[in-house]
């Protein structure tokens, strides 16, 4: 697997709108030099902080839905049941829609990717918050699934109201936030999702233990001496991090992490998060390049929607797999 994921990973750099050979891509990464000065900068500053940054998104939002899945056994549930994905678009349209309705700030430029990165984490974050206070309140997880679409319902509302009384020219714009982008990052926003992915990864593979008790149920997981109550924080923590950080640079990214880890499951035959949590971090990261490749359009201009891309390509995949098992392993 890790070997298919640098095959996917030279594949992404190699591939885009403008053609360069295979033997200069891979010059100018092991630092040699190029046949064109320029490809060496387009190599370096777009293509390759790109295809990290779909590592990441596809990594992070994979294990963040196998962490859902597992904590609300639910099969449909993914990194954003608990409305963290709505909170970072009502931070989002508040920004962009919000300076159309109120003179006082349209008279200030705002709107820029670090800005939109920023108020988007606080949205994700104010929610996630506001989950965790809850949670405390709460015993039962299904309750805490049920209000997590509650907040997401509520902050979607907001949304609508705001995309009713903006103009066009902005409504558009958030729009193709809404696309999902992962060609937008420099190299030091690259290395702060970096960073905040990493923790999430650490705080899930703390909750190994945890999540293979909880597969029976949070009974069997009290009898082995596991506070329920702390483990549901960590677990509903790293999910998260990885959910709100991703959306916060890269848009709402949809499908990925509903699908692969029903994908692993089908190919590894296992609910063993010992196995799953590494295998959906490899799995997440070699389709989002894959979609990435497709939604480039190598040779063009042009520049699909990731989000498109990652449904188009992803779920027939899962229809085939699950009419080929015939059953769904959870």
């Amino acid at each position: 697997m890790s070997l298919l994921l640098v095959l996917f990973f030279g594949i992404n750099i190699s591939l885009g709108s403008v053609s360069i050979p295979f033997s200069d891509t891979i010059s100018s990464v092991f630092g040699g030099e190029t046949t064109n000065n320029s490809w060496s900068y387009i190599i370096w500053n777009y293509r390759i902080p790109k295809a990290f940054t779909a590592i990441l998104v596809g990594s992070g939002l994979a294990l963040s839905g196998l962490l859902m899945q597992t904590l609300f056994r639910n099969p449909l549930a993914g990194p954003f049941v608990l409305g963290i994905s709505s909170g970072a678009s009502l931070g989002v349209a508040l920004l962009i829609m919000g300076s159309s309705i109120f003179s006082s700030i349209a008279a200030i430029n705002l709107v820029s990717n670090v800005s939109l990165a920023i108020i988007s984490s606080i949205g994700s974050f104010g929610v996630l918050f506001c989950v965790i206070i809850v949670a405390s309140r709460v015993k039962d997880t299904m309750a805490l699934l049920i209000i997590g679409l509650m907040f997401g319902s509520i902050t979607a509302a907001i949304v609508s109201t705001l995309s009713y009384f903006t103009n066009a020219e902005k409504l558009q714009q958030y729009v193709y936030w809404s696309f999902g982008s992962i060609g937008n990052l420099t190299w030091e926003q690259v290395t702060i999702l970096c960073v905040i992915c990493v923790l999430g990864v650490i705080l899930s593979i703390i909750s190994i233990k945890t999540l293979n008790a909880m597969l029976l149920g949070e009974n069997y997981a009290r009898t082995l001496g596991i506070n329920i109550k702390k483990m549901r924080y960590l677990i509903i923590l790293a999910a998260g991090i990885l959910a709100g950080s991703i959306t916060a640079f890269a848009g709402p990214i949809a499908f990925i992490g509903l699908a692969v880890p029903h994908l692993t499951r089908q190919i590894f035959n296992t609910t063993n998060h010992k196995i799953l949590v590494p295998a959906v971090l490899i799995y997440g990261a070699i389709l989002m390049l894959l979609c990435d490749t497709v939604a480039q359009l190598p040779s063009s201009a042009n520049i699909l929607p990731i989000n498109a891309i990652t449904s188009i390509v992803g779920a027939p995949v899962v229809i085939w797999l699950l009419v080929r098992k015939r059953k769904m392993i959870f």
